[in-house]
């Protein structure tokens, strides 16, 4: 997810080491798994199966709170990490713009955060509290992903864009 911006991160900005990081990460991970709610036996009766659901109903599903939460969280998860990863790989190698690459993370920001609601919704639709509050924490990394992006757009757009390779369109890396 975030993993690849994270050396370009700690080597332009002090804010401590990798190992920091991760203890922050697990101390959120902490707060998110104290505040959960004790998870009942979901029945198997009370989710929807997923046979026969069109792509339609799996999203009002989704939103409603009627799936698994496996259901939900993975295959979203897949499609967004994919996406971002190739998106800065893109921009990395100079084929994308500032611009462009703002563009690809605002049209991604809508899905994340519909994504996110449901997770938030269906993660009372599974047997491990511990699972649930992992779901809950990636959300949350999402969105510390997202910061790290507009730290990087807004304070190091040379360093990560290339922009010393491009001096036909050197403009685009402001």
């Amino acid at each position: 997810m975030f993993i690849h911006s994270l050396p370009i991160f700690f080597a332009y900005i002090q804010l401590g080491t990798p190992l920091d990081l991760l203890l922050i990460a697990l101390l959120v991970y902490i707060v998110v798994y104290l505040t959960m709610p004790i998870i009942e036996p979901v029945k198997e009766q009370e989710c929807i199966a997923l046979k026969g659901l069109s792509f339609y109903r799996y999203l009002l599903y989704s939103w409603l709170g009627s799936l698994k939460l496996w259901v939900v969280f993975w295959p979203f998860f897949i499609l967004l990490n994919v996406s971002l990863y190739f998106t800065d790989r893109l921009a990395m190698q100079g084929n994308f713009t500032v611009s462009s690459w703002d563009e690809v993370h605002f049209i991604l920001l809508t899905p994340a955060i519909f994504w996110t609601l449901c997770v938030w919704r269906n993660s009372f639709n599974t047997k491990s509290r511990f699972s649930a509050a992992g779901a809950r924490f990636m959300t949350f990394a999402v969105f510390f992903e997202y910061a790290l992006k507009l730290v990087i757009r807004d304070d190091y757009p040379r360093i990560f864009f290339a922009c010393q390779d491009i001096m036909l369109d050197y403009a685009s890396c402001f």
